[in-house]
């Protein structure tokens, strides 16, 4: 796990929000062994005791669990994933909208344009697949 740190917001939730990404993109699956406390913090070359906050808040948000003598899991729950995607999807969405509004665009300007950047992508998208294939042969 690499996280770059943004000094705009507190340490213990980038590492938080940097675990719900690797959740819900399936690089930490339900069930899984994280690393220490003490490895992470190393690793991330952060205090211990902010490192320790962000563990305690994840088990209590449900993301992970601690079993004695053996470490921390990510919470052994077969909907996790799909309900940390469809918070982050949520945020992201909500963000989108309000910096959109904040622009003074209405929602169909809002609407036209996320169509066009859909299009947009999956055209790329497509192309990329399209060159991908192309070097394969």
């Amino acid at each position: 796990m690499r996280i770059d740190f943004d000094l705009a917001q507190p340490i213990y939730q980038q590492i938080i929000d940097e675990f719900r990404r690797a959740i819900a993109r399936g690089e930490l699956a339900p069930g899984e062994r994280i690393m220490s406390q003490r490895e992470l913090a190393q690793k991330a070359r952060v205090n211990p005791n902010t490192v320790q906050r962000a563990y305690r808040e994840m088990e209590q948000m449900g993301l992970t669990e601690t079993l004695r003598g053996q470490g921390s899991f990510v919470r052994n729950d077969p909907t996790l994933v799909r309900r940390i995607r469809e918070e982050m999807a949520r945020e992201a969405v909500d963000l989108f909208v309000r910096e959109m509004r904040a622009l003074g665009l209405a929602d169909d300007e809002i609407l036209a344009m996320a169509a066009q950047a859909l299009q947009q992508s999956a055209g790329a998208r497509r192309r990329e697949e399209e060159n991908d294939d192309g070097h394969k042969a």
